[in-house]
C-alpha cells in the first residue's frame, strides 16, 4: 500500500470517528423517526450498535495496520492485543498513559487508535547521563501521521509522577512490574511509588491494567527469575488505593513451566541461551501472564471537596 492510500486511509478512519461520535448524539432523535414511519435516505448513516463494536473495529483496523513492524505483528499470537485492551476497556476517545512502553510495541496500536479523539502519553523513565535521545521519540517522529499527536512524560522511577492528579481515564503497564521490586536494576524497589503514582494521576473510576509474567500459585516472591506472584501485584495495587476489578487468562500459557536456566528471559522474545535448546524454546512461546484490571473508587460524597458560593 503506497503513503497516498495510507494518507486516505487514516482520514477516513478519522472522519468515520467524527460521524460515529455524531451519531451517537443524534441517535434517539432517528430511532424516534424511524419509529414513526419517517421516510429514511437510502444513504442515511446507520452507526454501531454500540461504542464497543466501534472501537472492536477500530482496534481491528489499528492491529492490521502496515505501519506496524512485521517482528510486533508476529509477537500477536502471544501478547493478544485486541483482547488485552478490550478486557480493559480501551475506547478511542480515553485519555490514557503507558508506562514505559519500551520499543513502542502496543505504541503502535495505541497512538494511531487515540490520535484524534484521545490522548495517548508514553511515560519514559529519566535518562541515565550521557544516553542519546529516546529510540521511541524517533519511532514518534519518523511518522508524523500515527504518531504526531503521542505525548511523553518523563518520570523519575524514584519519585514517580506521571501529570496532573485525577486527568487519565487509563494507565496501562505491560511486563514491567518485575522490573521494580527488589533487585538489580536502576528501578528496582521503587513499585510501591509506582502504584501510588498510578493512583493519582487516575481519574475517579479510571482503570489500571497491568500485564505481567507470572509465577506459579503459592510462589514467594524470587526476583530473579522474572515471573511474580499474582497475589503480589494485587497488593500492590490495593495498598495503593485500586479495588480489583477483574483478572483474565487472556494472556495465560500453559507451556510455560516457569523453570528455566535464565528465567523468563529463556523464553522468546529474549531467547537468553541463544541457539542452545532454541527450538524447545520456541515450541514453548512467550511466557505465561497474568491480565488484571484495576479501578480507582469513586470518591465518597462524604470525602468529596466542599464547594463555597461567592
Amino acid at each position: 500500500m503506497n503513503s497516498s492510500m495510507n494518507a486516505a486511509g487514516a482520514g477516513m478512519t478519522r472522519f468515520g470517528m467524527r460521524l460515529w461520535l455524531a451519531a451517537l448524539v443524534v441517535l434517539p432523535g432517528v430511532a424516534m423517526a424511524q419509529a414513526a414511519g419517517a421516510d429514511q435516505p437510502a444513504d442515511a448513516l446507520v452507526p454501531p450498535t454500540s461504542a464497543s463494536d466501534f472501537t472492536a473495529a477500530q482496534l481491528d483496523e489499528m492491529i492490521a495496520g502496515d505501519w506496524r513492524s512485521e517482528a510486533n505483528r508476529a509477537r500477536d499470537v502471544y501478547r493478544h492485543p485486541k483482547e488485552s485492551l478490550q478486557f480493559f476497556g480501551i475506547r478511542p476517545d480515553r485519555d490514557v498513559i503507558e508506562i514505559t512502553p519500551g520499543g513502542g510495541w502496543y505504541s503502535e496500536i495505541l497512538a494511531p487508535l487515540l490520535h484524534d479523539n484521545g490522548r495517548y502519553v508514553a511515560a519514559i523513565p529519566m535518562p541515565a547521563p550521557g544516553r542519546g535521545e529516546n529510540a521511541l521519540r524517533r519511532k514518534f517522529a519518523a511518522d508524523v501521521e500515527h504518531y504526531g499527536h503521542a505525548q511523553f512524560v518523563v518520570f523519575d522511577p524514584a519519585a514517580p509522577s506521571f501529570g496532573a492528579r485525577g486527568t487519565a481515564d487509563m494507565v496501562l503497564t505491560f511486563r514491567n512490574v518485575h522490573n521494580w521490586v527488589a533487585g538489580s536494576s536502576e528501578e528496582a524497589d521503587t513499585a510501591a511509588a509506582m502504584f501510588r503514582a498510578f493512583f493519582d494521576v487516575l481519574k475517579p473510576g479510571g482503570v489500571l491494567g497491568v500485564v505481567e509474567h507470572r509465577a506459579a500459585d503459592g510462589s514467594a516472591l524470587d526476583t530473579s527469575t522474572g515471573y511474580l506472584p499474582t497475589a503480589y501485584v494485587v497488593k500492590l495495587a490495593t495498598d495503593a488505593g485500586f479495588t480489583l476489578d477483574g483478572s483474565s487468562e487472556i494472556n495465560a500459557n500453559p507451556k510455560d513451566t516457569r523453570v528455566h536456566p535464565k528465567g523468563v528471559w529463556t523464553l522468546p522474545p529474549t531467547l537468553a541461551l541463544g541457539d542452545q535448546d532454541r527450538e524447545k524454546y520456541l515450541e514453548i512461546g512467550e511466557s505465561d501472564r497474568m491480565t488484571l484490571r484495576f479501578i480507582k473508587p469513586q470518591e465518597s460524597p462524604m470525602m468529596a471537596p466542599m464547594t463555597v458560593d461567592r
